[in-house]
């Protein structure tokens, strides 16, 4: 009887021990939010809040880390957030090395089917090649405009006029960013070149923002 009850005992503190071995290394601090001040850049931001280039330029889908804004609101990951960002990045890259091949294969399979067709069958599928390029290009503007839009009615209900506190206008920008210029014309032409700086396009902004829920 005094054996069994010994055992159980063992057992329990192994399982206790064990629990939090696992737990341990769980544990991780939130991201820090900041707000870019004059004289800020990401290098220093990292360096302040021990964090990367890498890490913020990834957590916050920087298309130019060399290019931030006054007034601007950037996650900010710690250390062992960094670490686990680097760990996928490297993963990812060792995954994507395995493409080329695949890839190469294809196109020379592609090349020596290609020799075999006649010129009219080459000047055929050049046409459909244009035909594919215009309808693609058409698809991209509307799928941008479309995500422009979505912005705007999350950010203002569409109004040129909308205001919360330091943000102004249809699509929410800083009023550092509008310099004073409010007018439609002008927040259309600094919300477009903002979108683009940093995300490339609005696909990418509404993608960003349905994600984190700003942009």
């Amino acid at each position: 009887m005094n054996i069994k009850k010994v055992l159980v005992s063992t057992l329990g503190t192994a399982a206790v021990l064990g629990a939090g071995l696992f737990a341990s290394p769980t544990s991780a601090n939130a991201d820090v939010r900041v707000t870019v001040k004059s004289g800020d850049t990401v290098a220093k931001i990292a360096n302040q809040y021990n964090s990367s280039v890498s890490a913020i330029e990834t957590a916050n889908n920087l298309k130019n880390v060399n290019l931030i804004y006054v007034g601007e609101s950037l996650s900010v990951p710690n250390s062992t957030t960094t670490a686990s960002t680097t760990t996928a990045a490297t993963t990812t890259t060792q995954s994507q090395n395995t493409t080329p091949t695949q890839s190469t294969t294809t196109t020379n399979n592609s090349a020596n089917t290609a020799t075999n067709y006649s010129g009219t069958s080459s000047n055929t599928t050049a046409t459909t090649g244009t035909t594919s390029s215009a309808a693609s290009t058409t698809s991209t503007s509307s799928s941008s405009s479309s995500a422009k839009a979505w912005i705007a009615n999350k950010e203002s209900g569409g109004s040129y006029t909308a205001s919360n506190g330091n943000y102004y206008g249809k699509y929410q920008l800083t009023k550092s960013l509008l310099n004073g210029d409010y007018s439609a014309a002008n927040q259309e032409k600094v919300a477009n070149s903002y979108v683009s700086s940093r995300y490339g396009s609005w696909a990418a902004a509404k993608a960003f923002w349905q994600a984190n829920g700003w942009y």
